[in-house]
């Protein structure tokens, strides 16, 4: 493996989503006061004296914990121990060596893997205060390292520790991250569910309970020879509902994990049926320029005959008129029911999202558009365009040059659009077009 993996665990609010956004360099896990924010395993990529490794953030471990989501998060912290070269055990100075500690030691001391123990929250400069001795009878051969997280003093220590611990590097690369997926949908859609179907494993923590994912959490799927970087996003709320500081950094998240993936599938629930706040978080999708796949989830609990599915997607489209371009696909996460097209699917809207077409090509479309329906004219003057050329993709991004912008009314853009899509397949991307007015910006290219 080219890249070592460094888990930092620990019970919860000792310090850990403060020392990995530290080192990370960024705000990448949700730092609050609250025990258990972090619930999932969040992971970047931290460079460290020439070398780079994954560093996991995991949702603090209540080893004695009996609720369902406490157990789900001490589950997650055991994946990511499983799944580390070296681990990073964070304490806390203030509260000394607590039971929950002793229990995690000795869970660390079960995995046989080399552990780094921390002390946080040692602000004091000069000697260390007496109480940072007493994490000496936690075992570990390694001695605690004192740390602040919040003013990053000792990080680099325990940086140049656990570097060192990691296996060689056999200097191979690292795989493409392949196309990124962002999930999106209001909370409780099924998201972290169809995450976990489609990577085999409980890569994300999947609850009932409404908001239970908070980060946006990357989980790699390799899917026959294909890779894929599914991203799972705290479900999106009305701004009404947003009631406290944590579901507002979420939010953010969310569309933070939008703007940096290739194809987002929105997840609507077929019970519920596109409802106002599935229209606001695709339009999200929609102004961000990304490829989208509307996927309707619990098909499975829906009462059908045989114009049901022609009957909801006229529904769907009616409610998303500006996304009509996406493809719909009915699945059951609960069941696997029509899954796997998912990754059919992916990897066509992205095809499509990163199509060229040549000049020649779109200007001779342009010219059979333009002759079947005359541009619009205003008080005698006639729209002309001069030339049409595609300057980017993701989405396709087409430059058009013309006598005057005022006179390219929307419903005449919305006909050009349509007639790129009937010659050539677009499914899944939205469509940009840049309207340059002759004189702008230069002069017209031939």
């Amino acid at each position: 493996m080219p890249k070592g993996v460094i888990a930092v665990v620990g019970r919860p609010n000792v310090g850990k989503s403060t020392f990995f956004n530290k080192i990370s360099g960024r705000r990448i896990s949700i730092v609050d006061d609250t025990p258990g924010v972090t619930r999932d395993r969040i992971t970047c990529e931290v460079t460290w004296n020439g070398r780079t490794a994954t560093v996991i953030d995991t949702g603090g471990i209540e080893p004695r914990a009996n609720t369902p989501l406490l157990k789900m998060m001490r589950e997650q912290a055991q994946v990511a121990i499983t799944h580390a070269d070296v681990i990073i055990f964070m304490c806390e100075l203030a509260t000394g060596v607590t039971a929950s500690d002793r229990d995690i030691a000795n869970m660390l001391k079960r995995s046989r893997k080399p552990v780094i123990p921390v002390v946080n929250k040692v602000d004091t400069v000069g000697s260390l205060p007496a109480g940072y001795y007493e994490f000496y009878e936690l075992g570990f051969e390694t001695d605690p390292i004192p740390v602040s997280s919040q003013s990053g003093s000792g990080t680099g220590d325990v940086l140049d520790a656990a570097f060192s611990m990691l296996p060689p590097d056999d200097g191979e690369d690292e795989p493409s991250p392949g196309i990124r997926v962002a999930v999106i949908g209001k909370p409780n859609a099924g998201k972290s569910s169809l995450i976990n179907r489609l990577s085999g494993e409980d890569r994300v923590i999947v609850s009932d309970i409404p908001g239970t994912t908070r980060d946006a959490v990357d989980t790699e799927v390799v899917h026959g020879a294909d890779r894929y970087t599914f991203i799972d996003t705290a479900g999106i709320r009305r701004n009404a509902r947003i009631e406290d500081d944590i579901e507002k950094y979420s939010v953010l998240r969310a569309r933070m994990a939008v703007e940096r993936a290739d194809v987002c599938l929105l997840m609507v629930d077929a019970a519920e049926g596109v409802t106002a706040q599935d229209e606001r978080i695709a339009g999200i999708a929609h102004e961000s320029g990304k490829a989208v796949i509307i996927v309707i989830n619990k098909w499975d609990t829906v009462d059908k005959d045989n114009g049901t599915v022609n009957a909801f997607r006229q529904r769907v489209y009616e409610a998303l008129s500006y996304m009509t371009y996406a493809p719909l696909v009915f699945i059951s996460v609960k069941t696997g029911q029509r899954v796997d097209r998912l990754f059919t699917m992916i990897n066509e809207v992205y095809a499509n999202a990163c199509r060229r077409i040549n000049t020649g090509t779109i200007n001779d479309m342009l010219n059979d558009a333009v002759t079947r329906v005359q541009p619009p004219t205003d008080k005698g003057r006639r729209l002309k365009i001069y030339y049409m050329t595609q300057t980017g993709v993701n989405p396709p991004t087409f430059v058009l040059f013309v006598n005057s912008a005022q006179l390219f009314h929307f419903s005449y853009q919305r006909y050009i659009e349509n007639c790129l899509r009937d010659s050539f397949d677009f499914t899944g991307t939205p469509i940009r077009l840049v309207i340059k007015q002759k004189g702008e910006s230069g002069d017209i290219p031939r």
